[in-house]
């Protein structure tokens, strides 16, 4: 049975056909435009996202900046699925599921199920078929990675799908999110590496996550007016504005303070980054208060994060002991 959704996706996409004349576009034309609509829906900025925690994890299991030649394959190709192919997943399936809310929001215009360029079933399908393609693409890599790809799918389902939806449920959506980035990437590229998880620095999983905390909480501000008229109960809808704001502040200040107690206590940031950790501490603390606040959009999320990674490039040529 189609769904009204569906019904409205299919008559957005019949409309969209005809006012393109598609009986004379090229073949190949309307080919590239299907694979344009499909990158669209695993929005290739994203994948980035998931290339900086990845690669900690690789740099603190190799303790090189460049690996082996020989471990290059399996690295690329773990990469291939933290990127294109997880993303592709959980974001078709959370498209797929979130349409009436995102017909409310005018952040989500370009989506491509919005003006029908794909529909709610393609996004399932697409869905699906990343999802089984990072799996199997996991196994590749090794046992260990591929049983984390498959908590990431399970979570991404979890996260968008009925009647779990855990990004209705206020508390469920920061961590499922946070985990994902903070924890869920440096183990990623360890275990690419090792397909072993012993050894592995646990209090960097947790400064990651204290990051991706005060990273992602803002970011259900930027969609705090689209969840309520939708009736999603994130955590911003919950709190309010301000609240959820001061939660981000706090963690990140967190994070902060604990890269500053790490690189003292030399435990996996070389003590020879405390001086730089506490000139940048405050510089970080001072620009989310400058370009993060309660009626937050992305670009001051943007803005913050890349003033974090120049504390990340130094802990990678610190702990390479090229500085």
């Amino acid at each position: 049975m189609t769904t009204g959704v569906e019904q409205s996706s299919q008559t957005h996409a019949v409309l969209r056909s005809a006012g393109r004349g598609r009986s004379g576009e090229p073949l190949v034309d309307r080919h590239r435009a299907r694979v344009r609509d499909v990158l669209a829906v695993g929005r290739p900025a994203f994948w980035a996202v998931s290339a900086v925690p990845y690669y900690v994890g690789v740099l603190l299991a190799t303790h090189r900046l460049i690996p082996a030649s020989s471990e290059w394959p399996r690295l690329l190709l773990g990469a291939v699925v933290m990127g294109p192919l997880l993303w592709m997943s959980v974001l078709a399936i959370n498209d797929a599921h979130d349409l009436p809310g995102d017909l409310l929001n005018p952040r989500k215009s370009k989506s491509p199920l919005l003006d029908g360029r794909v529909s709610v079933r393609a996004a399932k399908w697409i869905a699906a078929i990343a999802g089984i393609a990072s799996l199997a693409a996991g196994f590749a890599v090794g046992v260990v990675f591929a049983l984390g790809v498959l908590l990431a799918v399970v979570l991404g389902y979890a996260y968008s799908v009925p009647p779990v939806r855990l990004k209705t449920r206020a508390g469920f959506d920061v961590a499922v999110n946070s985990l994902a980035l903070g924890t869920f990437g440096p183990l990623a590229g360890w275990a690419a590496v090792t397909d072993d998880l012993s050894g592995f620095p646990w209090l960097m999983a947790l400064q990651g996550t204290l990051v991706a905390v005060g990273l992602y909480l803002p970011t259900t501000l930027a969609d705090l007016e689209a969840d309520r008229a939708a009736g999603y109960r994130t955590i911003a809808v919950r709190l309010g504005a301000r609240t959820t704001y001061r939660l981000g502040f706090t963690a990140w200040i967190a994070a902060a303070g604990l890269s500053v107690v790490l690189a003292a206590a030399d435990l996996v940031i070389p003590r020879s980054m405390l001086a730089l950790e506490i000139v940048m501490v405050p510089v970080l603390i001072a620009a989310y208060r400058r370009f993060i606040g309660p009626g937050q959009t992305f670009k001051g999320v943007v803005i913050v994060a890349s003033l974090f990674l120049t504390p990340c490039l130094a802990f990678a040529l610190t702990y390479v002991g090229i500085i």
